[in-house]
């Protein structure tokens, strides 16, 4: 009997051992998957690219969600650094609207630093996020001239052209705040650029990660997004487990997608929503390596 029982006292004393050791484990990935920058890289190939711009390098940062990477983010700007873009494409919600969020004065000053050295490394291309939305015009409208004092390229249903030699890509804006979703506007944005400049190689970025039927019908090349926070919570073999409508194991999360001949770039993102943590999930920089076939 006393055998017995010292077994089943060491027994007892080994489970709130087991316990605090899974809790510590969880706490690590936790705390890892909410502070440590992850860089990925992705060779996206096209017959359609012009030959100047093969191996042309694109950053792609999307809701940062006034997270800070680092004293004035210097991790953040420093891995930007480090992957030596062409462009750096920011695809919105830079700002942070959610409940108890610092003050729109606050984020802005983080926001200035942030964008300040990132203009010193490559041109900035930015579109504005649901986030951005969420304040009033007055506010956003600082944003924006913020940005452009900095010479970023705010493209609201715009593009631009960039040229490299003799050879050139549009570059196309979708604005959140006009789009509920897509439809008849962006459409007549796509034919006019093809009206313009012909069979281009057109590179569009959206906040939302759900366009990717859309723009392949209009024969986009490209899309640059974000929106899908990778899901928040990742598991094995699936693209997440919470959507940004809380919907369960969503799609279009992180990484590349494609459909027909258009690829769609995600990027997880960089800040989270104030409630759930990440988990085996870090904050993200996508970087696009663009190849001709």
């Amino acid at each position: 009997m006393n055998q017995k029982s010292e077994k089943n006292k060491k027994k007892v004393r080994i489970i709130p051992i087991i316990l605090i050791t899974i809790v510590i484990i969880i706490a690590a990935f936790t705390i890892d998957s909410n502070v440590r920058l992850v860089t990925t890289e992705y060779e996206l190939y096209f017959s359609t690219l012009p030959d100047s711009f093969d191996g042309f390098r694109i950053v792609l940062l999307a809701d940062l969600h006034d997270t800070e990477f680092g004293r004035g983010n210097e991790h953040l700007i420093s891995r930007v650094r480090d992957a030596e873009p062409d462009i750096i494409v920011i695809a919105g919600d830079i700002l942070n609207s959610y409940r108890f969020s610092r003050s729109f004065q606050k984020q802005l000053e983080s926001i200035e630093t942030l964008i300040s050295n990132l203009a010193s490394i490559a041109p900035i291309y930015f579109v504005q996020g649901n986030h951005e939305g969420s304040f009033s015009n007055m506010e956003a409208g600082t944003l924006l001239q913020l940005l452009r004092n900095y010479g970023a390229h705010v493209l609201l249903n715009d593009y631009v052209v960039f040229e490299n030699n003799t050879d050139q890509i549009i570059i196309v804006g979708i604005n959140w705040r006009s789009v509920a979703g897509v439809g008849r506007r962006e459409s007549r944005l796509i034919e006019n650029i093809y009206d313009s400049y012909g069979d281009s190689f057109i590179i569009t970025i959206a906040h939302s990660n759900s366009y990717l039927s859309f723009f392949s019908e209009s024969d986009v090349d490209l899309i640059l997004s974000g929106h899908g926070h990778g899901g928040l919570i990742r598991l094995p073999f699936t693209d997440g487990l919470i959507g940004h409508d809380f919907d369960w194991f969503p799609t279009y999360t992180s990484g590349v997608y494609s459909m027909d001949d258009t690829y769609m770039l995600v990027s997880r993102g960089l800040g989270s929503p104030p409630l759930i943590p990440r988990f085996l999930n870090n904050p993200h920089i996508a970087v696009a390596v663009l190849r001709g076939e």
